[in-house]
């Protein structure tokens, strides 16, 4: 079934089955491979991606559920809270093997738009559905301390 989504500003129309998870609708029908399958579960927030501003893990979010939705995935997101985040990512050196990387920008860039001066007990509340198997955490803490300090 057809459906039209919003996504990075653009509208649309995909062809997937109804309630394909909408990180399968970005990969796989609109080649947007940035957002990243991690479990599959909403558990390690690799897939995240912004639903009407929020973070939403993609992975068990439904495409079709999103008809009039505002959808940004990390080849999309901009403004001046994602700016400061990526520059203090590579200021901070903050990847190692980088998979993870792309949720956990999406959640910076939201709590730094939600709250532009968050407190480590902030940070570590918007981003502790995001895991890191290189366990960059204090990286991730310092680079969004800085991006802050910038807006």
């Amino acid at each position: 079934m057809a459906i039209s989504l919003k996504v990075n500003g653009k509208s649309r129309t995909v062809d997937a089955a109804p309630g394909t998870p909408l990180l399968w609708v970005l990969r796989d029908h609109l080649g947007l491979t940035g957002t990243k399958f991690g479990c599959g579960a909403a558990q390690c927030g690799a897939c995240t991606v912004h639903v009407n501003g929020e973070p939403t893990r993609a992975c068990v979010t439904p495409h079709d559920s999103l008809a009039d939705a505002e959808i940004v995935t990390i080849e999309g997101v901009s403004g001046a809270a994602a700016e400061a985040i990526r520059n203090a990512w590579i200021a901070k050196d903050v990847p190692q093997c980088g998979y993870c990387q792309a949720g956990q920008i999406m959640s910076a860039t939201a709590l730094l738009k939600s709250n532009p001066a968050p407190d480590d007990a902030a940070i570590d509340e918007a981003m502790s559905g995001n895991l890191c198997r290189c366990a960059t955490y204090m990286s991730i803490r310092r680079a969004i301390k800085e991006a802050a300090a910038t807006l």
